[in-house]
């Protein structure tokens, strides 16, 4: 179903959705050379560590915009096949998860225009890959079940996302902001982020970084399974 939703997506595209890759690596560029100005940084450290942000950024904002949509975009099935419900989730999560793996090529350029080194530490950017995708699925449950119910609701997740990619460190370095370096290390999203970007550098994430995450995906999982078992028979209703 998530190839489906693509091939639709993109029928009648030549490069289908490579032009996301295109529009990332054309972004990654313009702002790499501007901001390794701005921030007086050498630009061979900071466009790859800003072009590994943006790649897991995207991904992950991506999976919160469809989750807003689980059931609602799958009103028909939801009302006349009977299917679990998670077969609706694990859709929006493949769907993002193959899209996130066109947009990986343009770090596959950087790797190689730049010449990074792997080592071994890079294996670390896996797990983190893995609490992504697992977070993706208790959230597009979660956010699924209360944006059809609650319609205005996605409106909402669309603007915090949007105050979220300037306030988590993605363009910026945490160490900017000196002594309140915390606020940086204990956002959540940063943790995420650093779980992948940090070893795709080949260094090691921020120990905060897994305390963060792992807090996350244990409250938030319980709260979605507790929410889904409460709630589960009336999402052909709020669809």
């Amino acid at each position: 179903m998530s190839w489906q939703d693509i091939l639709q997506r993109y029928r009648g595209s030549v490069l289908g959705p490579f032009w996301l890759t295109l529009s990332m690596a054309i972004a990654i560029l313009a702002l790499g050379f501007l901001y390794s100005e701005l921030f007086r940084l050498d630009v061979r450290t900071y466009l790859p560590y800003l072009c590994i942000g943006l790649v897991i950024w995207t991904l992950i904002a991506s999976l919160l915009q469809d989750a807003c949509s689980t059931f609602i975009g799958a009103e028909q099935m939801v009302r006349q096949i009977k299917l679990p419900y998670s077969v609706h989730a694990y859709r929006v999560v493949w769907r993002n998860l193959i899209i996130a793996a066109h947009n990986i090529v343009v770090y596959v350029g950087v790797v190689i225009l730049f010449d990074l080194k792997l080592s071994l530490v890079s294996l670390i950017a896996v797990p983190g890959l893995l609490l992504i995708l697992f977070n993706g699925f208790w959230v597009s449950v979660m956010l699924g079940m209360i944006c059809s119910r609650f319609r205005d609701v996605p409106q909402i997740i669309a603007s915090l996302i949007q105050i979220a990619f300037f306030v988590t460190p993605i363009i910026w370095s945490p160490d900017l902001l000196e002594h309140r370096i915390g606020f940086a290390h204990w956002n959540p999203l940063f943790g995420f982020i650093d779980l992948m970007r940090a070893p795709l550098l080949n260094q090691y994430p921020h120990p905060t970084s897994w305390i963060t995450t792992l807090l996350v995906t244990a409250i938030g999982g319980t709260v979605s399974f507790l929410f889904f078992a409460r709630f589960r028979a009336r999402i052909p209703y709020w669809a």
